[in-house]
């Protein structure tokens, strides 16, 4: 079964190369690598650890270019490689942020306050980060509690009693999800934000099988007393 799944997920890289998704090859075979390399690892908190950071660098380039705080030469760049139009509207998300720096322009409202939407730049009416969506609209709140989120889930992962290598190759399945929604709309759609919250349920939850293997124990203890 672990064969299959392993040729199933090469699958899903080479559809996304065939899709010409340069962001789903990418995040598919980073997964498929950190699972195969998990299977070398026994402290599950260094990797955990390693997610986190790599989280927490890629929101705060955004945040970054989004702020212009970045050198013009690396600015142009990713602008570049991000489009113009995106940069636009995580410059007036940012600006709002600012503006309303609390809880923001209120849930849903950001296609109504930025200047770009009203422009006809994006029809959307959305920034295309999940991070600068949450700072325009619910303010430095929203952004605290989108971090809490993810830390906990995190943590919650630490504390699995799922092996080591479950434990971080969903750690890096979500962390691919945290990248894309960084730079995107992915948590916008119900079956991606579905989709993980299974995986993080499948990854946290204990073991049908430990429940029997926890009694089993006591049944004997009964046994060898002879009151079993």
């Amino acid at each position: 079964m672990r064969t299959g799944l392993r040729v199933l997920a090469a699958g899903i890289v080479v559809a996304a190369a065939v899709l010409g998704s340069t962001t789903g090859v990418i995040a598919c075979a980073g997964i498929l690598l950190c699972s195969l390399a998990t299977a070398l690892m026994r402290r599950r908190g260094l990797g955990l650890a390693g997610f986190a950071l790599t989280t927490a660098v890629l929101t705060g380039g955004a945040w970054a270019v989004a702020d212009g705080a970045l050198p013009e030469g690396l600015s142009t760049s990713l602008e570049g490689q991000l489009g113009g139009y995106r940069v636009r509207m995580w410059q007036d998300a940012e600006e709002l942020t600012g503006a309303h720096p609390a809880f923001g322009v209120g849930p849903g409202r950001f296609g109504d306050a930025s200047p770009a939407v009203t422009e006809g730049l994006l029809a959307d009416g959305k920034p295309h980060s999940a991070l600068l969506q949450q700072g325009a609209e619910q303010g430095f709140v929203g952004v605290a509690l989108l971090a809490a989120a993810f830390c906990w889930l995190l943590f919650a992962l630490w504390h699995s009693p799922r092996s080591t290598q479950v434990v971080l190759t969903a750690g890096a399945a979500l962390t691919a999800l945290a990248a894309v929604a960084t730079v995107g709309n992915a948590l916008s759609v119900t079956s991606v934000t579905v989709g993980a919250g299974l995986l993080a349920g499948i990854a946290t939850a204990r073991p049908l099988s430990e429940e029997p293997e926890r009694l089993r124990p006591a049944y004997s203890r009964r046994g060898a007393d002879g009151r079993g």
